[in-house]
């Protein structure tokens, strides 16, 4: 078990549904990440832009996006995640990939689709809460519009941390900043949230990724710019907050329907 663990967030601009010209670029970015980082989070679709074009864009598991995260983590001995759009059995689904660095992968469907911009109409949606162990912590993995809804990020597996990879667009940034503090405090873990900068044909965004301790404070500044932003997760930190202020142990027991 491993009490501190390193992390990078990569918020970056997207070429629009150009998998194969976002990975050209980053190539550069994993190449450029220092050394001693556990885990490199990628934005939500990262590969593709937040497109509703699953037949022009979707892959298999067996495809050029899967094996590009496979790769990296294998070479660069480091985590590395994100989503992209998925087919399987006949459907769409806006897929998690973490790729561990000996090869094996898990996997979390979204399972809150955006109404808004017709993912409910496209992709399926997920009916497995994940939760993912590496190096002894414990992360829940969620994506962007999953974090309007609390009772689906509700600590009740003990997890660490949880992190949201996201397409969050400018006009609602401010919902993005008090909601991801909000998921931190209510859930007594550290909360990242990954963003994009750049454009889209239906969206600007500006960023704004971060990282949240228990007590709800930013451990990192946040930026409008393209960025790599690190930090050291600290467990014994976690354990002092949880301990002093014991929270978690006043949960409400309740059980999700799908």
């Amino acid at each position: 078990m491993s009490k501190k663990i390193n992390i990078a967030i990569v918020q970056t601009s997207i070429k629009w549904e150009d998998t194969k010209g976002n990975l050209n670029n980053y190539d550069q970015i994993i190449n450029s990440i220092n050394p001693g980082v556990d885990i490199i989070f990628f934005p939500e679709m990262f590969n593709t832009g937040f497109s509703m074009n699953v037949e022009k864009i979707a892959e298999s598991m067996d495809g050029l996006t899967v094996s590009w995260l496979k790769n990296c983590a294998l070479t660069k001995n480091v985590c590395v995640v994100a989503t992209l759009a998925v087919k399987e059995n006949k459907n769409f689904y806006n897929r998690l990939v973490w790729a561990y660095p000996n090869g094996k992968i898990n996997l979390y469907d979204k399972r809150h689709t955006f109404t808004l911009a017709g993912e409910s109409k496209v992709y399926s949606k997920g009916k497995t809460k994940t939760i993912i162990d590496y190096k002894g912590w414990k992360f829940l993995p969620q994506v962007c519009y999953d974090l309007r809804f609390p009772v689906w990020s509700r600590n009740d597996s003990d997890y660490d941390a949880l992190f949201y990879l996201a397409n969050w667009p400018t006009p609602r940034i401010s919902h993005w900043k008090k909601l991801l503090i909000s998921r931190a405090i209510e859930n007594m873990s550290y909360c990242v949230g990954v963003n994009i900068v750049g454009s889209d044909p239906e969206n600007k965004y500006n960023g704004y990724s971060c990282i949240i301790n228990p007590n709800g404070e930013h451990c990192v500044d946040m930026t409008e710019d393209e960025a790599i932003i690190y930090y050291q997760l600290n467990k014994s930190y976690i354990n002092d907050i949880r301990k002093s202020l014991n929270f978690l142990d006043d949960k409400d027991d309740f059980t999700l329907k799908f």
